[in-house]
């Protein structure tokens, strides 16, 4: 923990999301410590894609709380302005602006919200396109990509911002088969540089190599919360030995498929 600065990066408390009748989430209640990934897993439907976008005020809680380095996501403008230069998100349709090339995806935010010069944007730019290994392609448009370079263009978007705590929504469920493993190589290097990371993810393989909890949901509610391995080989609950086993036979399905 860095001087000063509390070991709490993410303190949701209670939170509740209602779609007309539907409740996405049921007073979820979660903490993520600095440094941490937690990768969040359950069925369609459990609620993850709405836990992650309450965090950015994508979605807006109907109850509850959501602090992130102790600024609390509230309806003062300048606070959810504070909160999203803390976090950035990466979606799973990537969300590239598709009449902009790949630098210029990640130096429109640097210029227009973070107000630097274009050359100092630039700079920077070029400096998380090398990251993700992709520099060689930064006056492509989107169009003129794959999948999983467009993907690691919105990562390096997401990196460029230097946020406190990087939100993934199921980054690869978008991808061919062939396409996720570049994807999920820059998201196991970003883990071992230590960043704070939420991912919504059904690659159990990255959960059991990456995360220091797995959350599993299901009906809008947290139902278990264990470190990789205890949540692997013995699973609390029935709910989730049962998505564990359908996910994993998918899994090993798809992989034994010609």
């Amino acid at each position: 923990m860095r001087e000063g600065r509390p070991e709490c990066l993410l303190d949701i408390s209670g939170v509740v999301k209602t779609f007309g009748r539907f409740r996405a989430l049921n007073g979820i209640t979660l903490k993520v410590d600095r440094g941490e990934k937690i990768v969040i897993c359950g069925p369609s439907g459990s609620g993850k894609s709405t836990l992650v976008r309450c965090i950015n005020r994508l979605e807006t809680a109907d109850a509850g709380r959501i602090v992130v380095d102790g600024i609390e996501l509230d309806y003062d403008v300048r606070n959810i302005r504070a909160v999203r230069r803390k976090s950035a998100m990466v979606f799973q349709s990537f969300n590239l602006f598709p009449h902009l090339t790949a630098l210029e995806n990640l130096t429109f935010g640097l210029t227009c919200v973070l107000g630097l010069s274009r050359a100092d944007a630039e700079e920077r730019g070029r400096q998380y396109l090398t990251r993700v290994h992709m520099l060689e392609h930064e006056s492509k448009y989107p169009g003129q990509l794959s999948g999983g370079q467009q993907q690691r263009v919105a990562i390096a978007r997401a990196l460029t911002m230097q946020p406190d705590i990087l939100l993934f929504d199921e980054p690869t469920s978008a991808l061919d088969p062939e396409m996720i493993k570049e994807v999920l190589d820059v998201m196991m290097d970003l883990a071992r540089e230590g960043r704070t990371m939420l991912v919504v993810t059904h690659e159990m393989g990255f959960a059991r190599a990456v995360a220091d909890r797995v959350v599993f949901m299901d009906s809008g509610e947290i139902v278990e919360d264990a470190p990789p391995e205890e949540f692997f080989t013995a699973p609390r609950t029935e709910r989730a030995q049962r998505f564990l086993g359908q996910i994993l036979k998918h899994r090993s399905g798809t992989e034994a498929a010609p």
